[in-house]
């Protein structure tokens, strides 16, 4: 009985401690289902890494975005793309930090961050990323207005 009494006690600091490390990678995971009015800005938090990540959608499917002004488009690795039943559109060659790839443009129905919701917004469908993560890029961005302060960044649409 006590060998039973320590494993769920181990079992349940484990279950913590898991969830405290999701929320120092992603401390904006509840952002997509926020129902406020549009005038409010989404507030993100920073976390410990110092980027900006938060929970959207595409297309209504959850997605975890990092957001990234050096972006030029909205960047989704290939197999979430595939997950999302997303099309692959003509191949496109792009810049980035570790040198030109090619990469497949989409167009997505709808991009969602907390209650900001853009529709027919320009992507690419990226065979070389790896990992659960969207890059959030300026085809997104450019419509709203960015105010940082310390450790928090907030995005307004313009009126």
């Amino acid at each position: 009985m006590r060998y039973l009494t320590w494993l769920i006690a181990l079992a349940l600091l484990t279950m913590l401690f898991n969830n405290w490390l999701d929320k120092q990678q992603n401390p904006n995971a509840a952002l997509a289902s926020v129902n406020v009015d549009i005038d409010t800005p989404v507030i993100l938090k920073r976390n410990r890494q110092g980027h900006y990540i938060a929970s959207g959608l595409v297309n209504e499917q959850p997605v975890v975005f990092l957001l990234d002004t050096g972006a030029t488009v909205i960047s989704i690795p290939e197999n979430i793309a595939a997950q999302m039943g997303l099309k692959k559109g003509p191949e496109v060659q792009v810049g980035t930090a570790n040198g030109s790839i090619k990469v497949y443009s989409t167009l997505l129905d709808s991009v969602q961050l907390g209650h900001i919701v853009l529709k027919n917004v320009r992507g690419h469908i990226n065979p070389y990323m790896n990992g659960q993560t969207a890059l959030l890029g300026m085809s997104f961005l450019k419509h709203l207005e960015l105010q940082q302060s310390g450790d928090t960044l907030k995005l307004n649409i313009p009126n």
